[in-house]
C-alpha cells in the first residue's frame, strides 16, 4: 500500500541527507586537501551548509508529515516504522536548535580546527585557547535549548551515544578503572616486553604499501575507497560507494598499520549498511560507540591477534628485512600488544588507552559544568595524567592538544571510544561462536566470512534501532565491560605469569 505522506517524508530527508554529505565533503578535503589559507572560506561555507540542512530539517513540513505518520501502523522491525521513530527523535531534538546556532557552531568548528594543528605543531595551548573558551560558550548555548537532564553532560553524550546517560558511562569506567588500573601495576611488576624494533627507520613508502595490502586483503577496493594521509587519522563517508579513510605515515614508527586497520572498520561499517537506507537517517552507523567497536575489531581483536600475525608477519619482516630480520613472530607480537602507559592516545595500548578515555571524560564533564577553566586545561590534564598512568606530560603538542575533538567542538564524543572497546568483544564472542574457525581463517589471510557475519549481523541494520537495542541484537545481552576485562586479563596472562 503506497503511503503518500511517507513517500513524500523520505523525499525530504533524502534533499536534507545530501546537504549532510556535501557537508562531509567540505570537512574531509579540509583535513586531506585544503591549503591552510582556505581556513576563513572554509568556515563560512560550512556554516553556510550546516544551516542550511538544519532548516531544512526542521521544516514545518517536515514536521507536518511527522504529526500525519504513525510507526504503529507498520511492523516494528520494518524500515518504514525505524524512519519514522527515529526520524521523529532526531526532529523532536533539532526542532529545539536554532539554525543560526547550528551555523555558528560550525563556522567556530572550522576556524578551531584550522588553528589547532599550527597549535599542535609549535606546542601553543595559549594559541588555541581561545577558540576553545568559544566552542565551550557555543556548547553550552546548544544545552540550554533542552530541558534540564539528570547531568548537564547527558545532552551532549547523547549526540554520539543516544539514550545512553553520564551515569550509566560513569559505572561502566568506574569497573574499568577498578579491574585495569590494577592490571597495570601486574603487568609493570611482571617485567618491561622488549619493543625497542618498533622505533627506528621505516621507509614512509614500504609502510603505506603494506598498509594498502592489509586493507585489500580486509575488504578495501580502488573503485568505492580512497587511503590518504593526514595529521589526525580519521574515516568519512561522502555517500553510498564512497568511503575514505585516512592514517599519518612517521618514518620512525609503523603506528600507521594499526591507524589504517582502525579507520577501516569504521570504513566497512559504513559500506556494509544496507541499500535501502542510504539517503534517509538510518543510514548510518547506529552510535559512535558501536562504530568505534569495529574500529577497535578490526585493529585490536584482529590486526593484533596472534592469528593474524601468523600471515602477514613474514611480509612485513621481509618488507622491514633490516630492522625485523633478527626479530621472531613472538617477540613481534608481545611488542604489538605491550602494556606501557604513553603519552599519546591513538597510540596506547588496549589496556592502557581507556585510562586516556576517562580521563577526557572527567575533564569534559568539568568544562561544561564550568568547575574547570578552559584555561587550567593543561595543568588538569598533567595532574590526571600522573595519577592515572603516572606520566609527567612534558608538553602541550603531547598533552592537551593531541587530540583535534575539542577544536572541532566534539563535546561528549570521547567515552564512546571505550564504550567501543567494550562492546567490541561482547560482538567478537558472539562472532566467533558462530563462525568457529576464525584464528584459522586469519592465519590463511582471509577475512570474507568474519566481514560477512558483521555485515548481517550488525552493518545491514544502520540506524534502524536504538544503539541498546542493537547491541541486544547482536550480542544477545547490553552493554557489559566483563566481556572486555576478561579478554584483556586472558590475552595478557602469558606475558606477565
Amino acid at each position: 500500500m503506497t503511503n503518500t505522506n511517507l513517500d513524500r517524508l523520505k523525499t525530504l530527508l533524502a534533499e536534507v541527507d545530501d546537504l549532510r554529505k556535501a557537508s562531509t565533503i567540505l570537512f574531509w578535503d579540509q583535513r586531506v586537501m585544503m591549503p591552510p589559507g582556505g581556513a576563513q572560506a572554509r568556515a563560512e561555507a560550512l556554516a553556510t551548509v550546516g544551516r542550511l540542512t538544519h532548516e531544512k530539517f526542521i521544516s514545518q513540513e517536515i514536521g507536518d508529515l511527522l504529526g500525519e505518520l504513525d510507526e504503529g501502523d507498520y511492523d516494528y522491525e520494518s524500515l518504514e516504522a525505524s524512519l519514522i521513530r527515529v526520524t521523529r527523535r532526531d526532529y523532536e531534538k533539532a526542532v529545539r536548535v536554532p539554525p543560526e546556532l547550528t551555523g555558528e557552531m560550525r563556522h567556530s568548528a572550522a576556524i578551531a580546527l584550522s588553528a589547532w594543528g599550527p597549535a599542535k605543531q609549535n606546542s601553543d595551548f595559549k594559541a588555541l585557547l581561545p577558540h576553545l573558551e568559544r566552542n565551550l560558550e557555543l556548547r553550552r548555548r546548544y544545552v540550554e535549548c533542552f530541558p534540564k537532564q539528570a547531568e548537564t553532560y547527558d545532552v551532549l553524550l547523547d549526540d554520539y551515544e543516544p539514550l545512553m546517560k553520564t551515569a550509566e558511562v560513569r559505572a561502566i569506567f568506574d569497573t574499568l578503572k577498578e579491574e585495569l588500573r590494577p592490571l597495570i601495576r601486574e603487568v609493570a611488576d611482571a617485567g618491561e616486553v622488549d619493543s625497542s624494533f618498533l622505533h627506528g627507520d621505516f621507509d614512509v613508502q614500504k609502510q603505506r604499501e603494506f598498509a594498502f595490502r592489509v586493507v585489500r586483503q580486509f575488504g578495501f577496493t580502488d573503485d568505492e575507497w580512497r587511503l590518504d594521509e593526514t595529521p589526525h587519522p580519521f574515516m568519512s563517508s561522502p555517500g553510498e560507494g564512497d568511503i575514505r579513510l585516512t592514517t599519518n605515515y612517521r618514518p620512525t614508527e609503523l603506528n600507521s598499520i594499526f591507524a589504517s586497520m582502525h579507520e577501516f572498520g569504521h570504513g566497512i561499517y559504513e559500506r556494509g549498511v544496507a541499500p535501502e537506507l542510504h539517503r534517509t537517517p538510518l543510514g548510518t552507523g547506529v552510535s559512535l560507540g558501536v562504530h568505534e567497536s569495529q574500529s577497535r575489531s578490526w585493529e585490536n581483536l584482529i590486526g593484533r591477534s596472534r592469528a593474524f600475525w601468523r600471515h602477514f608477519y613474514p611480509s612485513l619482516q621481509e618488507t622491514f628485512s633490516e630492522q625485523l630480520g633478527e626479530v621472531d613472530e613472538e617477540a613481534f607480537y608481545r611488542a604489538v600488544n605491550k602494556v606501557h602507559p604513553s603519552l599519546i592516545r591513538i597510540e596506547a595500548d588496549e589496556v592502557t588507552y581507556n585510562m586516556h578515555i576517562i580521563l577526557r571524560f572527567e575533564l569534559e564533564q568539568e568544562l561544561i559544568e564550568g568547575r574547570l577553566a578552559p584555561k587550567d586545561l593543561p595543568q588538569a590534564w598533567g595532574e590526571r595524567m600522573h595519577e592515572y598512568l603516572g606520566i609527567d606530560v612534558p608538553d602541550d603538542a603531547r598533552g592537551v592538544l593531541q587530540d583535534m575533538h575539542w577544536a572541532g567542538g566534539s563535546l561528549g564524543y570521547f567515552p564512546t571510544y571505550s564504550l567501543g572497546n567494550v562492546i567490541s568483544v561482547q560482538i567478537w564472542e558472539r562472532l566467533k561462536e558462530d563462525v568457529g574457525d576464525v584464528d584459522d581463517q586469519m592465519e590463511r589471510g582471509e577475512f570474507g566470512e568474519i566481514r560477512e557475519w558483521l555485515r548481517s549481523h550488525l552493518y545491514v541494520l544502520g540506524r534502524k534501532f536504538t544503539p541498546q537495542e542493537t547491541i541486544e541484537r547482536v550480542t544477545g545481552s547490553r552493554i557489559d565491560s566483563r566481556p572486555y576485562v576478561r579478554y584483556l586479563r586472558e590475552k595478557l596472562a602469558p606475558q606477565h605469569a
